[in-house]
């Protein structure tokens, strides 16, 4: 199993690529599943939770090839011959769930395993089956599969209001509702980028959907979807992770393809910590203000508030901030199972239930540390990138299913950082 190598060696420089969003491609990829004409992707991410989509699809009977390596994907579902979506493959990654709405509007059936994923708390799909339900759906749940139909081969148009907002089931309703028959409104809808890019990609195959962005989001069904070429949303949690590295390291560094709009509630908080986010023709230029930063306090919330993929590297720089931060975690319980692994590293971190009371410290020390989920292992690689001595992070697997080349992209910064293979 690898680990990862961090030596902490000062001020950090240059210009970082952001990689087109995990979480919007792994969205997108099952739109495939609603026409039988060609889609591709642009600027997709190579990263294994990529990999897992593409052999989940492929298990259905679509095809997807990889092209220009791994940043274009050619997806086509002209020939679906499973309609189970396996645990194999669903037990490694949530998402795959998405794949159900897309089966059942254009099939009239599917039989989906309930998901796995990273381990950060309870994350139930019940609002996924309750949005399918209002949309006519006869749903059995049985031996750890949903078992789905469509009563007369077609879903219907409903009005589905959203308890709470949650993302994947605003996505999984929505791509349901472009196949159904008459109109569908989703209240209290997701509203992050990643919803908005599945809304545009999915007008440009034919759907007729209106208020993306919003919190009401209203879809006429159509009898079929075509074909589209669409390119993926930049990453806004990669985007934010580099951000991060002038501002706990020193140094300035430009992520490429990044805009304001996507992390403007994150850069509220760094220029409140003293950090300086700059919008540039190619990105975003970040930049300590003067000195060490400053304690800040940050609770998480759903878009546009500050997002909870990226409490755990703000953990990280708050760890060295002077002053003391409180964080609240408003979205996943369990989700500061990387503190008592800062902790080792000499932070001062005291948790209780879904607060995080940080007490910055002059300096991190290297330790060998484990990552624990895939925010917490970039956690604590920033964290290694500030500490004195070395640092290794152990179990980094999860690092690869939301960050593509981390050592490539730090080492053109003047990085020390290096894999190692067991």
């Amino acid at each position: 199993m690898d680990s990862i190598l961090v030596r902490g060696n000062g001020a950090l420089s240059g210009a970082i690529p952001i990689a087109g969003a995990k979480n919007a491609c792994l969205t997108l990829m099952p739109a495939t599943l609603l026409s039988d004409e060609p889609l591709t992707l642009t600027n997709a991410p190579r990263l294994s939770d990529i990999r897992t989509m593409t052999q989940l699809l492929q298990s259905l009977g679509a095809e997807v090839a990889s092209l220009q390596d791994g940043l274009v994907l050619a997806l086509s579902s002209h020939s679906i011959t499973n309609f189970k979506a396996d645990y194999d493959i669903v037990r490694k990654m949530r998402a795959s769930i998405l794949v159900l709405g897309p089966m059942l509007a254009r099939y009239g059936h599917a039989v989906v395993s309930l998901p796995g994923g990273c381990a950060i708390g309870a994350r139930p799909v019940d609002l996924h089956l309750k949005a399918l339900e209002a949309m006519g759906a006869d749903l059995d749940l049985r031996d750890g599969y949903v078992h789905a139909k469509a009563p007369g081969g077609r879903l219907k148009g409903a009005v589905v209001e959203f308890p709470f907002v949650s993302v994947g089931a605003t996505e999984n309703a929505l791509m349901a509702a472009t196949l159904a028959r008459g109109t569908t409104e989703l209240r209290n809808a997701a509203r992050e980028p990643e919803i908005v890019d599945l809304a545009r990609c999915l007008k440009k195959m034919g759907a007729k959907i209106e208020g993306e962005g919003t919190s009401t989001i209203t879809i006429e069904g159509t009898d079929r979807l075509g074909g589209a070429t669409h390119q993926v949303v930049t990453d806004r949690i990669e985007l934010g992770t580099y951000m991060l590295v002038p501002a706990i390291c020193g140094g300035e560094v430009e992520c490429i393809g990044g805009t304001l709009d996507l992390v403007a509630s994150f850069a509220e908080k760094l220029d409140a910590a003293g950090v300086s986010v700059t919008q540039t023709n190619r990105g975003l230029k970040v930049a300590r203000k003067n000195g060490r930063v400053r304690a800040v306090d940050v609770m998480t919330e759903p878009f546009p508030g500050f997002p909870t993929d990226l409490q755990a590297q703000m953990m990280a720089l708050l760890c060295t901030a002077e002053g003391t931060s409180v964080l609240e975690e408003k979205i996943f319980e369990n989700r500061f199972m990387h503190a008592p692994e800062l902790i080792r590293m000499g932070a001062k971190i005291d948790v209780h239930g879904g607060t995080a009371t940080v007490t910055g410290v002059e300096r991190l020390k290297g330790a060998p540390v484990m990552a624990t989920d895939l925010r917490a292992s970039v956690s604590l690689i920033l964290a290694g990138l500030a500490a004195e001595g070395e640092t290794v992070v152990s179990r980094v697997y999860h690092l690869d299913r939301g960050y593509e080349r981390v050592e490539e992209k730090l080492r053109a910064c003047g990085a020390h950082i290096e894999r190692i293979s067991a």
